[in-house]
């Protein structure tokens, strides 16, 4: 949630269409299970926040250079039921190629760019913000699907959230004081892995910038603080 004049829901990475990929690897989640789930939860989620709107961070779809025949159906389908329950807007990401073929009327496509709300740029991740954004005090970006991996613990294999503290002049060089980046875990469930080197992670050129240089708190999804920056390369 981002709170200010409105109470924004924002949900990153839901990669619909992702279970063709699933499919081809022998693994069946079952026509249509995880668009279902994830249009229920966010519909619980925007009643249960009082939320004004729903902002999606990008990788709304999941192949890259195409649109995949369940995508054709699917997407619209989605955002057409959350739009009958709220103002949607969209910031592709780098799956989002050729998306606006599948927005409904109604829903606010923003540049891949970003757009800033209360002082903070809401973006995908998977580009560099020019030094117009240098006024920014927070970043909230996803692409980056951050999972925690220990082999010996309970929440290995599990999305996280990720809190970055850097100084603003790691990403635009004109600028002093601190920035704030908050990583967004995968609103998709299914994308956990248990071992490290069987999960492709995405690479982002803002956290490259600053993760040799930033203080972190990595958090479970219910918020429960497990770590700092000295577990930041088992995260992301």
């Amino acid at each position: 949630m981002l709170e200010g004049q409105k109470r924004h829901l924002i949900a990153t990475d839901l990669h619909i269409g992702f279970e063709g990929n699933m499919a081809s690897n022998q693994i069946f989640l079952g026509k249509n299970t995880s668009i279902n789930e994830s249009i229920e939860q966010l519909l619980s989620l925007i009643d249960s926040e009082n939320a004004d709107d729903l902002i999606l961070l990008g990788d709304v779809k999941s192949s890259i250079k195409t649109i995949s025949k369940s995508e054709w159906n699917e997407v619209p389908l989605f955002l057409k039921k959350l739009q009958e329950k709220t103002d949607v807007m969209l910031i592709p990401g780098n799956h989002d190629s050729n998306i606006q073929r599948l927005v409904p009327e109604g829903i606010t496509l923003i540049s891949s760019v970003g757009i800033v709300i209360e002082n903070a740029l809401l973006t995908h991740g998977h580009t560099m913000p020019t030094e117009n954004f240098s006024h920014v005090d927070k970043i909230i970006m996803g692409h980056v699907h951050p999972v925690f991996f220990e082999e010996d613990s309970v929440l290995n294999g599990q999305r996280v959230w990720v809190s970055l503290r850097a100084e603003k002049e790691k990403l635009f060089p004109s600028a002093s004081g601190q920035i704030e980046i908050t990583i967004v875990p995968s609103f998709n469930r299914y994308f956990y892995a248990t071992k490290k080197k069987t999960y492709k992670k995405s690479i982002s050129p803002i956290i490259e910038r600053v993760k040799d240089f930033a203080s972190a708190k990595i958090a479970t999804l219910d918020g429960t603080i497990i770590g700092d920056e000295s577990l930041l390369s088992q995260v992301i």
